[in-house]
């Protein structure tokens, strides 16, 4: 009787097991060739935690780092999120790590120097936006051209004063970096790149006079790329609801994207409406179609991705870390060009 080779599982461990952390296991459990063997959280208090008991637990990164592991996730804080990525590369681990990439411009630069050093490895950053099916959808829209060209989009991305800037580390700029813009707004700016490529010039303002905490609860842009096209956002953390929001004008029509599937189904339904122009339109009104997503399958796609690209040794595509630099730097040319945040917490690009 022939033997049967047992197919190799990545060995995964998980830095940081908050929410993110735990749905991130979640959807790792899913895929038949990983394994979860270690996580670590500060937080932990032993020996109640609802852990299967082949995953080590462990209080601090550095202590997982000497587990015997092929892949960590790295799900922590803004202010170590970088350092915890140089950390596993150096170890010879392939890295997948949240949004933002890290603190500011120099924390993600300092990643792709190290990324450099070690070709042989993938770092892929969890843009997860990028793999909801209304994204994905558009994406196809505006590569088709059938609806001509963009001509400019505006987006509105926010939460409300049910999950207020009141606390927590979000809410401090020595663990954040930034507020909602950075902690949420970069998908919306991340989205624009992806629709558009690069922007050139940027105005803002940005505004913290609401929660009045060191980070801003409010930016407000205009982005102009080097076509012309302009691109305006609205990154809120005072919305009355939360809400996500992106219309694109098209020169034959137009795309809008509202709500985002999400854990907290908090967004409303996901739903696409695109129309086509109709020049024999006395009122200017365009024919539409529109199309619901009911489940968000976008978490399992990104890390199944993900897997594929180290087992079939591809190129990152979709958060490398080229994307996740070019996003970053876009984010701070925002808060630089309001000249008051600027000079009030002395923001560099």
């Amino acid at each position: 009787m022939k033997s049967i080779t047992k197919i190799k599982k990545y060995r995964v461990g998980i830095a940081g097991y908050g929410v993110v952390g735990k749905r991130r296991h979640e959807y790792l459990m899913k895929h038949p060739k990983v394994d979860v063997v270690s996580v670590c959280d500060q937080n932990f208090v032993q020996p109640a935690v609802p852990l299967n008991k082949s995953v080590s637990i462990h209080k601090n990164y550095k202590e997982l780092l000497k587990e015997d592991l092929d892949i960590l996730f790295v799900c922590l804080t803004n202010n170590i999120a970088a350092e915890v990525t140089i950390s596993a590369l150096k170890h010879n681990l392939h890295v997948f790590c949240e949004k933002p990439p890290g603190m500011n411009v120099d924390d993600i630069k300092n990643v792709i120097s190290i990324e450099k050093e070690n070709p042989n490895l993938k770092l892929k950053y969890g843009f997860n936006h990028r793999y909801h099916e209304s994204i994905e959808t558009a994406l196809e829209i505006i590569k088709s051209r059938r609806l001509g060209k963009i001509v400019n989009l505006r987006g509105v991305y926010g939460k409300s004063k049910i999950i207020p800037f009141s606390g927590g580390w979000r809410s401090k700029r020595e663990l954040a970096g930034g507020g909602i813009l950075l902690d949420q707004g970069i998908h919306m700016i991340d989205l624009m790149r992806l629709f558009c490529g690069d922007f050139i010039e940027v105005k803002s303002f940005i505004s913290n006079d609401y929660w009045n905490h060191d980070v801003e609860d409010n930016a407000y842009a205009l982005l102009k790329d080097k076509f012309g096209r302009i691109a305006m956002i609205n990154s809120s953390a005072t919305q009355w609801q939360h809400k996500f929001n992106l219309e694109i004008s098209l020169t034959e029509g137009y795309i809008e994207l509202s709500g985002i599937l999400s854990g907290s189904k908090s967004y409303g339904e996901e739903k696409i409406v695109y129309g086509i122009r109709d020049n024999k339109s006395i009122d200017g009104q365009m024919k539409s179609q529109s199309s619901k997503f009911l489940k968000d399958n976008s978490w399992e796609k990104e890390i199944f991705e993900f897997i594929e690209c180290i087992s079939l040794d591809k190129p990152i595509i979709n958060g490398n870390s080229i994307d996740a630099l070019e996003t970053m730097k876009l984010v701070f040319k925002i808060y630089y060009n309001d000249e008051i945040w600027r000079k009030k917490y002395n923001i560099e690009i």
